[in-house]
């Protein structure tokens, strides 16, 4: 019996071999080599695994198998032949042509052999060559680049483009490393050309890769003020190129040597504090340096937001930006009060204020105790005073434009500056100033403060008419909506309450109708479409407003054009307004009970809009979705920007969330983008962010292919963020859709098996097969029926003293019809792979025969295959067990399914009989029955 079920499964393995499912295969060779299969058949499964890691490729699986193999028949050609070509992919050139000498000695008259041992030899050569002309290569690249006379030339272009190349292997950049190449590479940053500069940094990058000593090393030749200063350069290119440069620097200083290559200066101990502390100082000074392009100071604010910050609150130790609160505070507020493009001030660009509030934000929540706000509070109320009293009016309005800066930001640290004597006062007589610079950072201040709930009350008082007179009588439009923009904030105090409505009826319909005409209007520069945006980001909280936008085609192509654009800051409100439009945000329907104790206490009771109501919220996503939005917020997610804050991601994921909860809106946001937007989202965030995105990635995993919607090596990355769902903090219905989805992961194959066993999901997904709730119950039997199918879970159900193989045998005899399918599928895979387990069912419960007969005689055809193919299973195991079936009514039983019309379950009743006869324990009649 063995030996013809090795044998079958061998031929299934190659019959998928052949087709093309090298993982079905594989798993088919492993079943195999579990029946106890003699030397000779263990070597054949060995060298046809080493086959399939070779189509896989992986390589180091390939030459284990292979060498297994050669273990048990050392005149194995074939699986010499496949370990020669592991080995040739690995790299051992040395060790591949040995296996090929034997192959070839063996059989001397193979062409193929023959073939791939004169390649080989050929490679060998190649490689020795290479290794010894490394160096000079090395040389001669930077004497093709240094040369004058090949100014512009396509072989001084070839020449960096192969510098860069060489510099991405660790072995590469340590032969530029030890060939004098950072000295080389000053001289190409020297040049001035952008393009030597950007093949010197660019190699500069492969040199500091996750190597802590040739980075300080490298700085120490250049000078960290040197390559600071390269941020500052007008080309975007190259600044661009400095600050990923920075960036690794930073990280390898951080995390110190991973590889295990050293370089010359390996020896030199240093403390990388204080590296980081040079490094971060370098680009506080630059922040204020006059000449300073606006893009290098907006990628030094970038640089400043991702190395600054703790990553985690877990880690104890935010020193660093204590110091460079200390040291740099003032810099940043000066970046952020700053006007853009007049003459006399900092360069800056439309991002730059923007990119200043959320590192000031992400300082001030890196803070963890009081002592340390009141110091940031302090420091920030010193700077904005003494720029407001004593430096006239041009004083005033950096002032004013620092505190718009802190709203936007550290909105504790906004509202206690707009509480400093005189600052609320200018800021309203500004806006009727005649200048219009003025207007603009007044009417700015009045946006940002009008937001925040402390201020709204005073300003829907003093500001209103104020706002209305300037959107009324102002020639400038840049005027006009910044005004709009501020009664659309006042305008939508009562948030989505329907019952609180700060202006008349129809008020909010008129400013949003007037948004849309903004918005839409392309001879407007982006930086002031923007405020539309805002705007509407704004308005959209009312339920009209959202049913006449997304009518409004013009406005919704706009929106979605203007989201693609180079103005990053209209992210954050275009993701509101879509948040708005989907209802994505959170909403709890109100306790009806609550409701009536309210009114008898004549208090406020929040009341939804009529058109907020579900059919109305599906016929929106519709729009939505056929206006492209799916693409558009792909390529925001795709933002190398500071403004794609965690808040922003938020905003995005809820949104799809929303996209996606329809089943069929899931192939459109699939066909846009969707899916592999999701990914990014689920995995870097807030935490419920997080669960929103992962949430989504589930529900395009349930009802569509996953191999589709995530091709390639993106569907190992669903993983993650699926099982972060089967936490007990996240809802039923996300811990459910979780384990739909990881059903079907399992499904797919062994490699996706045991990514869900590496994120230790397994724990957790026993945990719910004891779940009361009979769905979530039933899904993760589901997926530990598919899970089954690894050996490590094998494993777990054979383990001594668990109650594991008990639980699925009671649950093949619930009255849910669904589970009991799970637990006999489970239970069938278990008993084929692992006949041990045949023995112990009888053990784990009195009701097992009945269970057995309950299964075999239902009238689902399924439920019946199942039982069928247990019972078969159990008897093949042992006469022992066989005898008690057989005594039994099931024998009764499998001759009538044994008689039925030919099916799985009629072949499988057959061979128990079959079996049962050939133990001697019944007999064929005379009929041959």
């Amino acid at each position: 019996m063995t030996a013809s079920s090795v044998e079958q499964l061998r031929k299934e393995g190659n019959e998928l071999f052949k087709c093309g499912d090298y993982e079905g295969a594989l798993t088919a060779y492993t079943q195999a080599l579990g029946l106890g299969a003699t030397p000779q058949d263990q070597a054949i499964l060995h060298r046809n695994r080493a086959a399939c890691h070779l189509k896989l490729e992986d390589y180091d699986k390939a030459e284990t198998e292979a060498s297994k193999a050669i273990e048990k028949d050392g005149g194995d050609v074939k699986a010499l032949y496949r370990r020669s070509q592991a080995l040739e992919k690995l790299g051992r050139l040395d060790q591949a042509v040995l296996d090929l000498q034997r192959c070839v000695s063996l059989e001397p008259k193979n062409k193929v052999f023959q073939e791939a041992l004169r390649n080989i030899g050929g490679q060998i050569q190649e490689k020795v060559r290479y290794m010894s002309s490394t160096d000079a290569k090395v040389e001669q690249m930077f004497q093709i680049l240094l040369d004058p006379q090949e100014k512009g030339t396509e072989k001084k272009q070839k020449a960096s483009q192969n510098l860069v190349v060489l510099a991405r292997e660790d072995a590469g950049a340590e032969k530029i490393f030890r060939s004098n190449g950072v000295q080389l590479l000053q001289c190409l940053l020297d040049t001035g050309e952008a393009d030597l500069m950007l093949a010197a940094l660019r190699t500069l990058v492969g040199i500091c890769s996750e190597h802590q000593s040739r980075t300080v090393a490298t700085l120490s030749v250049l000078g960290t003020r040197r390559v600071v200063s390269i941020l500052g350069v007008e080309n975007q290119a190259v600044s661009l190129a400095a600050c990923h440069l920075l960036h690794v620097m930073f990280d390898a200083l951080k995390e110190g040597v991973k590889k295990g290559f050293r370089g010359k200066e390996g020896a030199i101990i240093v403390d990388p504090a204080r590296e980081l502390k040079v490094l971060i100082s370098n680009l506080l000074e630059l922040l204020t340096e006059v000449g300073v392009s606006g893009q290098g100071r907006d990628n030094a604010l970038t640089l400043l937001i991702k190395v600054v910050p703790r990553k985690s609150v877990k880690d104890p130790n935010n020193s660093l930006t204590l110091w460079v609160i200390d040291q740099g505070l003032k810099k940043i507020l000066e970046v952020g009060g700053s006007v853009q493009d007049p003459p006399g001030e900092l360069t800056v660009t439309a991002n730059s204020r923007m990119s200043a509030s959320i590192l000031l934000s992400k300082l001030f929540d890196d803070l963890k105790c009081d002592a340390e706000r009141e110091n940031f509070h302090r420091l920030c109320e010193n700077y904005i005073k003494s720029w407001f009293e004593g430096h006239g009016l041009a004083g005033k309005l950096r002032a004013i434009q620092t505190v718009s800066c802190l709203l936007q930001g550290p909105c504790d640290a906004g509202n206690r500056a707009l509480e400093l004597s005189g600052v609320m006062e200018s800021v309203i007589a500004l806006c009727a100033s005649e200048q219009e610079e003025e207007q603009l950072v007044a009417v700015e201040a009045l946006i940002h403060a009008a937001g925040k709930a402390k201020r709204a009350s005073f300003i829907t008082t003093n500001g209103v008419s104020l706002l209305k007179d300037l959107y009324k009588r102002s020639e400038k439009d840049s005027i006009r909506i910044r005004a709009l923009v501020g009664l659309c904030k006042l305008g939508s105090a009562g948030g989505t309450d329907f019952s609180m409505k700060q202006f008349a009826e129809g008020s909010t319909l008129k400013l949003a109708k007037q948004c849309r005409k903004w918005l839409c209007n392309d001879q407007i520069d982006a930086g002031t479409r923007r405020w539309a945006v805002e705007g509407l980001a704004y308005l959209t909280f009312d339920a009209d407003v959202k049913e006449e936008f997304v009518e409004d085609e013009a406005a919704l192509k706009a929106l979605v054009q203007l989201s693609r654009s180079e103005e990053r800051s209209v992210l954050f409100a275009v993701a509101s307004a879509l948040v708005n439009c989907t209802n994505s945000y959170d909403y709890e329907e109100p306790d009806p009970k609550m409701v009536e104790l309210a009114k008898y206490a004549k208090q406020h009771v929040p009341e939804q809009h009529p058109k907020d109501k579900p059919s109305f919220v599906r016929a929106r996503v519709k729009k939505l979705l056929a206006a492209g939005v799916v693409s558009a917020m792909t390529c925001m997610v795709k933002t190398e920007s500071p403004v794609l804050t965690n808040s922003c991601r938020e905003l995005l994921s809820r949104v799809f969330l929303a996209l996606v909860e329809e089943v069929e809106d899931r192939g459109t946001v699939v066909a846009q983008g969707g899916g592999k937007a999701l990914l990014p989202l689920a995995l870097e965030g807030t935490d419920v962010g997080q669960t929103k995105a992962a949430q989504a990635l589930a529900k395009l995993t349930i009802t569509s292919n996953p191999e589709m919607t995530f091709p390639g090596e993106r569907i190992y990355e669903v993983v993650r963020p699926l099982v972060s769902l089967l936490h007990l903090n996240c809802s039923g219905l996300q811990n459910f859709e979780a384990l739909m989805a990881l059903t079907n992961l399992a499904g797919i194959s062994e490699r996706l098996r045991q990514k869900i066993l590496k994120e230790k999901a397994v724990p957790m997904i026993e945990g719910y097969m004891f779940e009361e709730h009979e769905m979530i119950r039933r899904a993760a039997t589901e997926c530990m029926c598919n899970l089954a199918m690894s050996k490590e879970v094998q494993d777990l159900f054979e383990a001594k003293g668990n109650d594991r193989l008990k639980l699925l045998v009671l649950y093949s005899g619930e009255d849910d019809e669904l589970l009991r399918q799970a637990a006999a599928g489970g239970l069938a895979m278990l008993t084929s792979m692992r006949p041990s387990l045949c023995s112990r069912i009888p053990q784990v419960t009195t009701h097992w025969l009945e269970i057995l007969q309950a299964l075999l005689l239902s009238p689902n055809q399924e439920l019946q295959h199942r039982g069928a193919v247990v019972v078969l299973n159990m008897v093949e195991a042992s006469r022992e067990i066989a005898s008690t079936l057989i005594e039994s009514e099931v024998l009764e039983i499998l001759s009538v399914l044994a008689k039925g019309k030919e099916s799985p379950i009629t072949r499988a009743a057959a061979a128990c009989l079959e079996k049962a006869v050939e133990y001697g324990l019944i007999k064929l009649n005379q009929d041959g029955d």
